[in-house]
């Protein structure tokens, strides 16, 4: 049994994925299907293409794996989507928000029509969906979202400022949407990874304190059954982060991504 899991036995409610051929995403429910939840919701563009990702869950454990077409970009489906799927499979248990670009920073800084791509992605589609989940969930009293912010978002860098700016403002965001929450049964878990060496990585030379997607999850996981709010993943990213928000601008702005 994997890392992590054996922890959920008896967990109730939907599993979501937003982002449904996410490595990090997959892996999530990976862990939830083998912790006990039976229903797990794929969204995704081209779901019709998630035959692997469907037969990885039901290997894990899952009884039924729903697919539904999703376009994160689009911003005034969400509502309809969302709530089709709260209405057809739910009580929910769990929605992880897992769809994101890393995006081009070079192409970034000269083509603004790029920039507004990746932050439009990254963070105000983020938005949307996260405020539609929000009142979804408070309508059913209960339920769990998991929103993967990231290191890059802590203090962002000259290397991928465009990218991590937009991780700036959702970290921001999905901060104050947690306080909003507090006494409505919802509970929103903020995972701060670091850089994950994977498929949205692929060719990238890894940082320091680098995870996998699978690190990632099981992290995750266990901030679920723990009832904690935030994790930084690893862990010593935390005390290191503090302390590189002390670096002087002059030293900080030469550091790679």
């Amino acid at each position: 049994m994997t890392s992590g899991v054996g922890i959920l036995h008896g967990m109730k409610g939907t599993v979501i994925v937003l982002g449904g051929r996410s490595e990090i995403g997959l892996a999530v429910a990976t862990r939830l299907a083998e912790g006990g939840a039976s229903t797990v919701v794929l969204a995704a563009r081209r779901s019709h293409e998630l035959d692997a990702e469907e037969a990885a869950l039901k290997a894990a454990g899952a009884s039924t794996v729903a697919r539904v077409e999703f376009d994160a970009d689009d911003t005034g489906s969400h509502e309809r989507v969302l709530g089709g799927i709260f209405a057809e499979h739910g009580p929910v248990g769990v929605v992880v928000t897992a769809f994101g670009i890393l995006g081009d920073q070079g192409l970034a800084e000269r083509d603004a029509a790029h920039a507004l791509a990746v932050v439009h992605t990254d963070f105000t589609a983020h938005v949307s969906v996260l405020t539609q989940l929000a009142n979804l969930a408070r309508a059913q009293g209960h339920g769990e979202l998991v929103v993967f912010s990231s290191v890059a978002g802590v203090r962002v860098r000259r290397a991928n400022y465009v990218y991590g700016s937009a991780k700036a403002g959702l970290d921001g965001f999905a901060s104050g949407l947690a306080d909003a929450l507090s006494g409505s049964g919802v509970r929103l878990v903020l995972v701060r990874p670091g850089f994950v060496v994977g498929k949205m990585t692929e060719g990238m030379s890894p940082a320091p304190f680098s995870s996998t997607p699978g690190a990632v999850a099981d992290a995750t996981v266990k901030a679920l059954r723990r009832g904690r709010d935030v994790v930084w993943v690893p862990p010593v990213l935390r005390p290191v982060f503090f302390l590189m928000r002390l670096l002087p601008r002059a030293i900080w702005r030469r550091l790679p991504r």
